[in-house]
């Protein structure tokens, strides 16, 4: 008990450090009162029809923050806009922003941003898989830049763990983050394109990546033919894919991860201690503890390079400048 207060303190504590950076809870409770709602309605109805959209929202939310920070940039369409970015190819999810703001432009015009649409929506997509819920400070401005040669620094399935460090130190996220937040892997699916080659020829050795559980290695293949379609969708998490859990850092600890960036979190001494610690075998404590470390770490990465105030703009279409 003394645990969850410690922790249930420092998520408030989280709360009042990013209200310093411009943010707050409740921003829209009297402009806009039923924009949490009407968001949360949007987003369970396409989960409703399609759960995988859960980690589709998480991951645009990210892809977000880490360009030119939680602004919405990634949100343009355009030729050479951010979505547009190689990194950014896969991502999914626009439509069920693009359906909140068109409700909310119905309620309350031009009040509230779309940056803050996508941060309330990837807290809802945890939510409904089954994972925690947060208070999420808002009074994000949409951003007036995006670019895809920006976008070129987001983390890559390939990256070190020196690599990914680095990626998240710029943002001023930690190893427990860093760890913390690829646990968001526990939903979602990756192409077979982007780790295939570790079943076939790692490092050009003509061998599979050594770190991979033999027995999973011949799911994979089976389910990755050398010469098979590269857009074929796999399960991050082959034990629950559709269920927020720390089933994802199991994996990792048994040699189960799909991803080599994901895997490699257990190959680095720092790293592998968080790991360790969400996936040892006092079940509920675990998931709880994990559940409240992510989301402080998720507040935290919400708040990376926001715009508030009188910067950017509150666009009326989030897929265009105004």
């Amino acid at each position: 008990m003394a645990v969850l207060m410690f922790l249930l303190s420092s998520l408030v504590f989280l709360s009042s450090v990013v209200a310093q950076q411009g943010l707050q809870n409740g921003f829209y409770s009297s402009s806009c009162p039923k924009a949490e709602a009407t968001i949360r309605s949007t987003v369970e109805a396409h989960f409703n029809r399609d759960p995988t959209i859960a980690a589709g929202l998480l991951r645009l939310h990210f892809h977000d923050c880490f360009v030119q920070g939680c602004d919405g940039s990634v949100l343009i369409t355009g030729a050479s806009a951010e979505r547009n970015a190689l990194p950014n190819l896969g991502l999914r999810g626009f439509e069920v922003i693009d359906d909140a703001k068109k409700q909310l432009e119905g309620l309350c015009p031009g009040v509230v941003s779309c940056a803050d649409i996508l941060a309330f929506a990837a807290r809802d997509s945890v939510d409904l898989s089954n994972g925690p819920s947060w208070t999420v400070p808002t009074g994000r401005r949409d951003g007036r830049i995006s670019s895809s040669s920006e976008a070129s620094n987001l983390p890559s399935p390939a990256d070190s763990v020196a690599i990914q460090r680095q990626k998240f130190a710029a943002k001023g996220l930690d190893d427990k983050d860093l760890v913390t937040l690829v646990g968001a892997h526990t939903i979602g699916q990756t192409d077979c394109l982007f780790f295939r080659y570790r079943l076939y020829n790692f490092t050009a050795t003509g061998n599979a990546d050594p770190t991979i559980n033999q027995a999973f290695l011949s799911q994979l293949r089976a389910l990755c033919p050398s010469n098979g379609d590269g857009s074929k969708r796999v399960a991050l998490d082959k034990d629950s894919q559709t269920n927020f859990d720390v089933s994802f850092f199991k994996n990792v600890r048994d040699g189960n991860g799909v991803l080599e960036s994901d895997q490699r979190l257990w190959g680095d001494a720092a790293t592998r201690t968080y790991v360790q610690n969400y996936a040892g075998n006092f079940r509920g404590l675990l998931g709880l503890r994990f559940d409240l470390n992510f989301a402080k770490s998720m507040i935290k990465m919400s708040s990376i390079e926001v715009k508030t105030g009188a910067q950017g703009e509150i666009r009326k279409i989030c897929s265009q400048f105004n």
